[in-house]
């Protein structure tokens, strides 16, 4: 269901919800305009396409997502993967890769796959989003201190070329990076401030500076950009070709994936500050169309905002009304207030960023698992890290899932009981109970826990444990919930073997589920449906029969 036609029939566009949703709204959209223009340049495109994606994205997201208070925008989860993008394929690059991300998020809601993404581990996502932060902050270093922008590709050469530059750092241009830092980190602790978002503090602190001082090298959005232009976005439908999209779905890709897994995190967080429930699937089919709209008019790739969704909740926000105000505040900003962007200095805005890259790197959570977690998930959660900070955010994510993949069906196959147990040991619990004794020269192979193909190796390793055949070997089935292709093939070979070397087998126990993929792949024909029983003592009296 749509989160507007939720809303509704909940009764929450109802006018005693008119205030505080526009209350809300207006506070969000405050909110989101620095960060917004902070994460355009920093993803390499102009401040204004991360206002309109914000615009944009947000009605989205806000009428045909699944989250009634969720709020979607340009976020910092983006800035690393965009910021490539651009550098090798342009502005107009991005904006296909964005549209074929769109497409890709509406096909996974669609397909009813948006519950897949939260099986993604938490050492992985943390371990990613912690890359990123790094990233981000030092990726802001030139900004900050008013260094000359690095021109190497991979960050340990950034990394070493902002160190090495050092010497040339522009006091000004820091001194008013600084102060925005300061006012960021103080705004929230001054009591009459605690309700003014402190990014706005520090942007206004900034820009009336350098409005009144114009200091010489410090640069800022008009500077560096020319302003930002004073109206609403034109309607741009991209021309792609087809070798073109063949080479971007890799990048969109990884943008589907990443706007997938930030905005159903979101979802989550606002389902437990709201009491909510979101519709995982329905979310992404919403950041779908808001990905396919936003390049078509100038803006970038979106996803749900933890922060300004936090800040909506916050303020009073409980429908998708908050999400459209935001909307017409920007609009209002962009329309009326847009010429006094010109003096706004980029070092605010990296300021800004640094707070967002701290916030992103989750660092307490991240100390926290490296202590306490399991050596395996900590393993997992460093490489994950080191890997998005040194090589690729695309095979920082694949390697994690592939090694946490790994290791859970490790676990799982070694929870897996395999037990072979010879008929004396079994007849003495036998006739405790007044049942009759099995023939001696029977074995009784039980397996308890999920028989698929991580557990064959335990299966094989417990039936070559004999070192003599018996007469008759039953095969209880009773604890195994289900059985894969591998696991089947395996039976179905040691039923052979053992039919060959002149052993009756017999199988029991086994659930509906089991039965099923036992009948379709053919064991129970090849076993005999004499030889299948649905209870062990069904398949006890049976060789109790032949044995006479």
């Amino acid at each position: 269901m749509f989160a507007a036609s939720e809303s509704f029939k909940a009764g929450l566009f109802g006018r005693e919800h008119w205030l505080n949703n526009l209350v809300a709204g207006v506070i969000v959209g405050v909110v989101a305009l620095p960060l917004a223009m902070a994460f355009a340049i920093a993803s390499g495109v102009k401040p204004e396409q991360g206002i309109y994606t914000a615009i944009i994205a947000a009605v989205a997201v806000s009428l045909f997502g699944g989250s009634r208070v969720q709020i979607a925008g340009p976020t910092g989860a983006f800035i690393v993967v965009l910021s490539g993008i651009t550098a090798q394929y342009g502005i107009e690059g991005l904006q296909i890769a964005t549209l074929m991300a769109g497409a890709m998020l509406m096909a996974l809601g669609f397909a009813r796959l948006g519950g897949v993404i939260r099986y993604i581990p938490d050492p992985v996502i943390v371990g990613f989003t912690a890359g990123i932060g790094v990233i981000i902050w030092v990726g802001q270093w030139d900004e900050f201190f008013g260094l000359p922008a690095p021109t190497a590709e991979h960050f340990h050469q950034k990394f070493i070329q902002l160190i090495t530059s050092f010497s040339h750092v522009h006091l000004t241009t820091t001194f008013l990076a600084a102060a925005s830092l300061a006012i960021l980190l103080l705004t929230p602790r001054i009591h009459f401030l605690k309700r003014v978002p402190g990014p706005l503090v520090a942007l206004v602190f900034a820009t009336l500076v350098q409005s009144v001082f114009k200091f010489d090298g410090v640069s800022t959005i008009g500077s560096a950009f020319g302003g930002i232009p004073q109206g609403l976005p034109s309607f741009q439908l991209p021309k792609p070709e087809l070798s073109q999209m063949i080479e971007l779905i890799g990048p969109a890709f990884t943008i589907a994936m990443l706007g997938a897994i930030e905005s159903l995190l979101s979802a989550v967080v606002a389902d437990g500050m709201a009491g909510t429930r979101h519709n995982s699937n329905q979310e992404l089919v919403g950041q779908g169309l808001a990905n396919i709209l936003t390049p078509l008019f100038g803006g970038i790739a979106a996803t749900g905002a933890i922060a300004r969704t936090a800040t909506n909740i916050r303020n009073g926000g409980n429908s998708p009304l908050a999400g459209i105000i935001h909307s017409l505040t920007l609009v209002f900003i962009l329309v009326a207030l847009a010429p006094l962007a010109n003096n706004i200095p980029l070092a605010c805005l990296a300021a800004i960023l640094f707070v967002v890259a701290w916030n992103m790197s989750e660092a307490h959570h991240f100390c926290k698992l490296v202590k306490k977690a399991p050596t395996a998930d900590v393993v997992i959660l460093l490489i994950t890290f080191l890997l998005t900070v040194f090589a690729d955010l695309v095979i920082a994510v694949n390697i994690g899932v592939i090694m946490a993949t790994l290791h859970f069906m490790r676990r799982m196959a070694s929870s897996v009981e395999v037990s072979l147990t010879p008929a004396s040991e079994i007849n003495a619990e036998r006739l405790q109970s007044g049942e009759s004794e099995l023939p001696d020269n029977a074995l009784v192979f039980a397996i308890d826990g999920p028989f698929f193909f991580g557990a064959v190796e335990n299966f094989e390793r417990a039936l070559a444990g004999t070192h003599t055949d018996p007469k008759y070997l039953i095969i209880r089935l009773k604890w195994v919930p289900f059985i894969d292709a591998t696991a089947l093939q395996t039976l179905e070979e040691v039923i052979q073997s053992l039919q060959k070397r002149h052993v009756q087998v017999l199988i029991s126990g086994a659930n509906a589920r089991v039965d099923g993929k036992l009948r379709k792949a053919g064991v129970i024909e090849l076993l005999g449906e004499e030889n299948y029983c649905a209870t062990f003592e069904q398949a006890a009296k049976k060789v109790q029969e032949s044995a006479k």
